[in-house]
């Protein structure tokens, strides 16, 4: 490796330190309590170095969203097998769930923290948001493919897409936030059902099945 690659290798791995750190404190501490000299902090170097990457920390925050729907945008890559559009539909939401529950530190940035999103409408990239257009087109595009198939007859293809979408994220919000476990700890009903959250989205499943 040259000197020129080494010098690119450096940059890249002092970015993704930068991201991880901002991730870490965003979370634990909370956006307004994290300052660029906190983060700078966190990685051992000035919080000049930080301005060097990234204009403010509203900035980390957006790369840090970005990030996170690249990586579930890979997770999708998989129902391009799936040939059945109803069952292609279920696994997107089993994808979606099971990304959010195992990624609580991404998912957090992408659906639950405002910032992001504050960033967008800041900026000139705020009519063109990419990455959350690609993963709703990409749910827009199973519904109808139900559609077709004979589900959801005479509904709005977008409006069963926004029911579909709001649906999973409040049992992955009421999940992550603990709300789910502390109703579980006091409701014999919860209490009977091995995992709250995978029942919940099968039985959403079969009602939507039955739509037709």
């Amino acid at each position: 490796m040259g000197i020129k690659e080494r010098k690119e290798k450096h940059k890249e791995n002092l970015r993704q330190s930068i991201l991880d750190a901002a991730k870490k404190l965003f979370l634990s501490e909370g956006y307004d309590a994290t300052s660029i000299r906190k983060i700078a902090a966190e990685i051992e170097f000035s919080p000049t170095t930080i301005y060097l990457y990234y204009k403010d920390k509203a900035e980390i925050a957006h790369a840090l969203h970005v990030e996170g729907f690249k990586l579930l945008a890979t997770q999708f890559g998989v129902l391009q097998f799936v040939k059945d559009p109803f069952e292609r539909l279920k696994a997107m939401g089993e994808i979606y769930l099971r990304f959010a529950l195992e990624n609580s530190d991404f998912y957090e940035l992408m659906f639950v923290l405002k910032e992001p999103i504050a960033h967008l409408k800041g900026s000139c990239v705020y009519e063109n948001w990419e990455e959350g257009e690609q993963a709703f087109q990409a749910l827009l595009y199973n519904v109808s493919a139900c559609q077709q198939a004979g589900y959801f007859k005479n509904l709005d293809t977008t409006a069963v897409s926004m029911i579909a979408w709001s649906t999973l994220h409040g049992l992955c919000t009421l999940k992550l936030h603990g709300h789910i476990d502390h109703m579980s700890s006091h409701e014999p009903s919860l209490q009977q059902m091995e995992d709250i959250v995978k029942q919940s989205y099968n039985t959403f499943m079969v009602m939507l099945e039955r739509i037709k």
